[in-house]
This record gives structure tokens, C-alpha cells and sequence, in this order.
């Protein structure tokens, strides 16, 4: 079987894992207004990547393989977290007073299905269900599992805050004209702050929590960040360039929104060829912090191989 085709298999595993799982974390009624279950569902299983958790369940098997253990399980709770911080940022992302976008992964948005209120509210649920989770999950007497469970806390809440998803996105919003103190134009180093705090900061977190939650030491963790910043930056450049050469039924939301938006982007910086060039860059990069540390027989290669090569 070709590499290609062993990822295939892994993600598309690490998939129906995490989307069981989810399924088992959400609430319902009647711990639950019906009306929320639904909208959280909506956006929660509407497709996707499934990129954060999937890294997440990788980073740990990369972790426990090379100490010649096989992954408990404990990083599960941690991915689905993740995923539904994702969720809820992309949920808010598309609000009509954010980036006002209709369709997302191939269906209406949320806020236009169910009204703008009840989208922001499923998006404060799934934030608030994501910490929630962190807590429960799993539940045990371990004093080691409890210290990694509570190090994981922080380390997503670094990423959903103010410094992270919450800060990148008002930054976005203020080149884009949306904010009080309008800046124009990011210079090079901007557009990519912006990004390593709107994208790469929850890339980063959900690399770092499989290796938390796999017993990873702190040189470990500081590997797998590092490898995390790269993969986040080569994923950025890539979605950029399929905001202009994409199209809306492969990628399942409106393209050119970045150019209609007059957005910062690497493209209209850096033009197309050089922006593929510093995704590759990056994912090369990525790719040989994880080989020096003898983490790069797993899935974490194929996986900066796979960001930069697709097409959705």
C-alpha cells in the first residue's frame, strides 16, 4: 500500500473516531434546549477536514510509539475540544457582521439556517461545551492524568483567547476595514502574526495536547510545537491559494472572497508561485523538527505532505 493511501486510511479513521465521539460529548435534550442540540449539530457534522483533532490523535501516537507504548485514549477528549473550538470560530467567522459568508463546507451557514441569534449562541455553547469537556474527560483519580488534563486547559485556552483565535480574527477584521482604527494594508511579517494567532494557534494547541495528554516530556512538547507553527503556516499559505484557484463545489465555500474582501493574503503579497514555494518551505520545515527528534516515522510527515498538496 502506497504512503498516500496509508494517510488516506489513518484520516479517514481518525474521522469516524472523533465524529463518535463527538456524537457522545454533545448534549441533548434534556440537559439542553432541542433547538441547540440541532444548531450545534448542524455546524459540529456538517463535514470537514476533521485537520485539528486528527493531529491531535497523531501527535500522541507519534509520542507513545517511540516510547514503544500504544495510545490509551486519553487524547481523545482533548481532539474532540478542539474540534469544537474550530467549529465555533468558523461558526461566528461567518456571521454576517464578521465575514459574512453563506456556505460552508457545501451547505448554508448556520446563522442562515437558524437566524444569527441562535448562531452565536450555538457558538458560545460549543466554546463552553469544549472546556466542559476538558474537565470531565476522562474521568480519573490519576494525579499525572488530572496535571496533563489541567496543562491542557491552559494551553487551549491560550489559543481560543485573546492572543490566539479571538486576537488574529480582530486583527483580520481591522485590515479589512471592520474596525474602528482601520489599518489598510499588513506588511509581511503582520499577515503572518495574523495568521500564526487566527489559524496556527489552535494547529499548534491541538499538537501540543496529544503530546501533553501522551505523557510527552517538555522537550517533546516543544517539538511537536514547533513542527505545529510550520504545518499551521504551510496550511494558511495553501487556503489562501485555493481562495484564487479553488473552486466553490471542491472546496464547499464561496472563493474570492479574500480579493472581493481586499484581504491580506499571501497570494496578493507574494503572488501564487512564491506562495507555494513558502508553503513547501514550510512544511519541509516542519517535517525535519519531527525527523531530528525521532517522531517522523508516524503520521505527522505524511501529514505536512498532505496539507500542501491539497485541494480542499
Amino acid at each position: 500500500m502506497t504512503e498516500a493511501g496509508s494517510l488516506d486510511i489513518f484520516l479517514r479513521g481518525a474521522r469516524a473516531q472523533v465524529d463518535e465521539a463527538l456524537e457522545r460529548y454533545l448534549p441533548r435534550p434534556p440537559a439542553c434546549p432541542q433547538v441547540i442540540s440541532d444548531a450545534m449539530r448542524y455546524s459540529v457534522f456538517a463535514g470537514g477536514k476533521r485537520l485539528r483533532p486528527t493531529l491531535t490523535l497523531a501527535a500522541a501516537d507519534a509520542v507513545v510509539r517511540r516510547a514503544g507504548r500504544l495510545p490509551d485514549g486519553t487524547e481523545l477528549p482533548a481532539a474532540c475540544a478542539i474540534e469544537l473550538i474550530h467549529t465555533y470560530s468558523l461558526v461566528h467567522d461567518d456571521l454576517p457582521a464578521m465575514d459574512n459568508d453563506t456556505l460552508r463546507r457545501g451547505r448554508p451557514t448556520l446563522h442562515v439556517v437558524y437566524g444569527d441569534g441562535l448562531a452565536i449562541l450555538a457558538g458560545d455553547g460549543l466554546q463552553a461545551e469544549a472546556f466542559g469537556l476538558l474537565v470531565r474527560e476522562p474521568p480519573t483519580l490519576d494525579t499525572d492524568i488530572q496535571a496533563r488534563k489541567l496543562r491542557v486547559l491552559g494551553v487551549v485556552a491560550a489559543a481560543a483567547g485573546t492572543g490566539g483565535l479571538v486576537g488574529g480574527q480582530a486583527v483580520d477584521l481591522q485590515a479589512a476595514g471592520q474596525g474602528a482604527a482601520h489599518t489598510a494594508t499588513l506588511r509581511a511579517e503582520d499577515l503572518r502574526n495574523m495568521h500564526a494567532s487566527k489559524t496556527g494557534a489552535l494547529i499548534r494547541a491541538a499538537a501540543v495536547c496529544g503530546a501533553i495528554m501522551a505523557g510527552g516530556d517538555d522537550e517533546t512538547v516543544d517539538v511537536l510545537d514547533h513542527y505545529a507553527a510550520d504545518l499551521g503556516l504551510a496550511f494558511q499559505i495553501v487556503d489562501d491559494i485555493l481562495d484564487v484557484e479553488g473552486n466553490t463545489a471542491e472546496l464547499g465555500k464561496t472563493t474570492g472572497k479574500d480579493a472581493s474582501g481586499a484581504k491580506p493574503t499571501y497570494p496578493s503579497l507574494y503572488g501564487i508561485e512564491r506562495s507555494r514555494v513558502l508553503a513547501a518551505d514550510a512544511a519541509s520545515r516542519a517535517k525535519q523538527v519531527i525527523q531530528a527528534a525521532r517522531l517522523g516515522h508516524g503520521w505527522l510527515a505524511p501529514i505536512a505532505d498532505w496539507v500542501v498538496s491539497r485541494r480542499n
